[in-house]
């Protein structure tokens, strides 16, 4: 299963290095997303030359729009298209059109990985315009006000201000902090705002599946609050073939009914794992296996929690798979 899921991701590897989300052209999907780049590349932990090549291919694309960079540095833009961009095509332009433009927790993820794969020895910080350029994104962070900033979120739907977003800046910043200059109270900011807001995802999303992030990978909160937010998703998005993303989701809502998303399962089990509650770690492993389609494809999604949709594998759940059944 495991090398089936691998091989399954690497058909998923443009030249770059980077990954595809899925290898659907009809639905966009075969687009490079930067936060789906962070979550497939988890799959790859052991594989250190294929995890470098990322990150490498990752900050030379912070590189290559350092002028954008700069430009927010300088000023907060009112307007979106001139924040980083979220989506590229296979060459690492920007995808034209607009949606939700803002993805705070992309930066922020962006920066955690890079920090925590340089302290487990990987060589992601080798040469000096690497330094200089995560310099640039926490002041990037600075600029936005990061921690009271209404971004577009994981989901790229509506502007508000997004725990799940706050947090992986909190959990960026605190990792790459021992790599370049973080001023102490650009952290305290961000996490006074999840004080306030935790464990709501946001003023209007009592729970969403975005939360789960800030236990793993940024295992920021502690486990009092990651138990809350554990107990609300369950009780409120936990489905038969997968997890909802929030209440009254309309992406692939069919009769009303939220579509699953299989990620979730997986998603849990490394959750409960790391938590050390063994029990709920094998049952949601278990219902992860049972999300499998025969030829043990990870779906984006299950619609009516019956039929898989066309984005099928898709690289984010077939990795956080790997990762679920290798701890």
């Amino acid at each position: 299963m495991i090398t089936t899921s691998i091989n399954y991701l690497k058909e998923l590897i443009t030249p770059s290095g980077l990954f595809r989300a899925s290898t659907q052209y009809t639905t966009g999907y075969n687009r490079i997303w930067i936060r789906d780049n962070l979550y497939i590349s988890i799959g790859f932990e052991s594989n250190k030359p294929t995890i470098e090549k990322v990150y490498h291919s990752l900050l030379d694309l912070m590189i290559k729009y350092e002028w954008k960079i700069d430009e927010v540095i300088k000023e907060k833009p009112t307007e979106d298209f001139k924040f980083i961009h979220p989506l590229y095509t296979d060459a690492l332009e920007e995808i034209e059109g607009g949606w939700g433009w803002k993805q705070n927790d992309a930066i922020g993820g962006l920066l955690f990985h890079v920090g925590d794969l340089q302290q487990k020895g990987y060589n992601i910080l080798y040469k000096d315009p690497y330094y200089k350029i995560i310099g640039k994104l926490v002041q990037y962070l600075k600029s936005i006000r990061y921690w009271e900033d209404e971004d577009n979120g994981m989901w790229e739907e509506n502007k508000e201000i997004h725990s799940s977003s706050v947090g992986a800046c909190v959990a960026g910043l605190e990792k790459i902090k021992y790599f370049t200059n973080v001023p102490k109270n650009l952290i305290q900011k961000g996490r006074n705002t999840l004080k306030q807001q935790l464990p709501k995802e946001s003023i209007i999303k009592k729970t969403d599946l975005s939360l789960l992030s800030l236990i793993y990978p940024y295992d920021i909160i502690n486990t009092e609050m990651s138990l809350q937010i554990l107990n609300d998703v369950e009780k409120y998005l936990v489905k038969k073939n997968g997890v909802i993303r929030y209440k009254d989701d309309k992406y692939y809502c069919e009769n009303e009914k939220e579509a699953s998303w299989t990620m979730g399962f997986p998603w849990l089990a490394i959750c409960y794992y790391q938590l050390n509650n063994l029990e709920k770690y094998k049952c949601y492993l278990q219902k992860s296996i049972n999300s499998l389609t025969n030829d043990l494809k990870m779906p984006e999604l299950y619609k009516e929690d019956k039929e898989p949709n066309e984005n099928t594998p898709l690289g984010w759940s077939q990795s956080l798979l790997i990762k679920a059944i290798t701890l």
